[in-house]
């Protein structure tokens, strides 16, 4: 009598709170489509985190509202999070927060069940300034991965983000597996998945269509795996940019292999500073086995980035780049500068390998360039472009 009077009174007090738990610890979120679920939600991830084993909370079928949220830990048990319906953000919602969903501090995660995280970022790309200077207006990022560790986010998508769609910072053995990023190519700083200061970070079978990089590498990024993964639009893969604050911390291990590149502004590139703020290193950074179709700027190392002219070009990157790869990368490309290894004068880049590299230009501006400067790349395998093409003489000519 005393243990139904004890379960009874935990369903009417879960009851009362918003949401109900069956006895196999899944809390399930209620809410008519078109309600607000941003309170129900939070109620059940709280007492779902305090469950003293491993639990589920279930988003169902339909189309809710969702205001700003922080999921937080650290939570008894782990704990898993299976999205059914589609939930949209404020888009009136322009100027002063920089989150919409967060996920953080977490051991034991998984992020599940098909559904749809929607930005509703139409009217922010419109008041944002991004393409026309580098301050870019504070606007909130999708979903943040905050310290999250032990973790798998598996088949959900992100559609039409104000800011970035999805944020790594502090993360440990996390895997992306089958999720899709959605928004216009006109859509500015959108990046897909921007990873900074984790380890042990896999993305694969994933689709990304976005307005900036598909993935982008930050600072302190270490044993980054992707894998499988299409881009297009968007501006590509790149690690970095680095250097343009202080205290950054170094990059390594990071590869990027079986992937397929449409449309894209870039291709495969690193980018850092000049005139940085810090001295660090990238090493271990490996392209392997990549199809482009039209992409502009197929095979990028720029160490004099400088966007909208924000730095002093005249002062050389201080980051060194060391054990570079690219390899088997065959496709298309969009202009001539097919390949553009240009290093920094202070730290030429280190053991750079080049192998069987095919990439066709069909324009009438001329053959397709191979330019290289401050570096004396390793060839392996056939090159077109030649290369190194750039004449004898110049600046920007390393012969190998």
């Amino acid at each position: 009598m005393g243990s139904y009077l004890g379960i009874s009174v935990i369903f009417s007090v879960l009851c009362l709170l918003g949401f109900s738990a069956n006895a196999h610890g899944v809390f399930s979120v209620p809410g008519s489509s078109g309600s607000d679920i941003t309170s129900a939600l939070l109620k059940a991830f709280t007492s779902a985190c305090q469950a003293p084993t491993p639990s589920k909370v279930v988003i169902p079928k339909g189309e809710f509202k969702l205001g700003e949220i922080v999921m937080a830990g650290p939570c008894k048990a782990p704990i898993e999070i299976t999205l059914h319906g589609t939930v949209k953000a404020d888009g009136k919602a322009l100027h002063g927060k920089e989150k919409w969903v967060v996920f953080q501090r977490i051991n034991g995660f998984k992020l599940n069940g098909g559904g749809i995280f929607d930005g509703e970022g139409n009217a922010a790309w419109r008041v944002n300034n991004c393409h026309k200077t580098f301050q870019c207006k504070k606007l909130p990022i999708s979903i943040r991965f905050d310290f999250v560790e032990n973790a798998e986010i598996r088949d959900i998508s992100s559609v039409d983000s104000k800011n970035f769609h999805i944020n790594v910072l502090g993360a440990k053995n996390l895997t992306f597996d089958h999720v899709k990023v959605i928004a216009p190519a006109e859509s500015p700083n959108t990046d897909g998945i921007h990873l900074g200061r984790s380890e042990g970070v896999k993305i694969l079978n994933s689709k990304i269509a976005t307005g900036d990089d598909c993935i982008s590498v930050g600072d302190g990024m270490k044993k980054l795996h992707v894998e499988k993964v299409e881009c297009g639009p968007g501006h590509g893969i790149s690690v970095g940019s680095l250097g343009r604050y202080g205290h950054e911390e170094d990059v390594s291990d990071i590869t990027v292999k079986s992937c397929t590149l449409t449309g894209t502004d870039n291709g495969l590139r690193i980018k850092t500073w000049p005139s940085a703020a810090c001295s660090t290193t990238a090493a271990g950074i490996h392209f392997e086995d990549i199809t482009l179709n039209n992409v502009s700027n197929p095979i990028l190392i720029d160490q004099e980035y400088c966007p909208w002219n924000q730095c002093n070009k005249n002062k050389p990157s201080t980051i060194k780049l060391i054990d570079v790869s690219f390899k088997n990368i065959k496709g298309t490309s969009g202009n001539k500068d097919v390949v553009k290894l240009l290093c920094s004068k202070a730290h030429p880049c280190a053991n750079v390998e080049i192998g069987n590299i095919n990439i066709q230009y069909k324009g009438a501006d001329g053959p397709a360039t191979f330019q290289c400067s401050n570096v004396s790349p390793k060839l392996t395998g056939n090159q077109n472009p030649k290369a190194c093409s750039t004449p004898p003489g110049t600046a920007a000519h390393k012969k190998a």
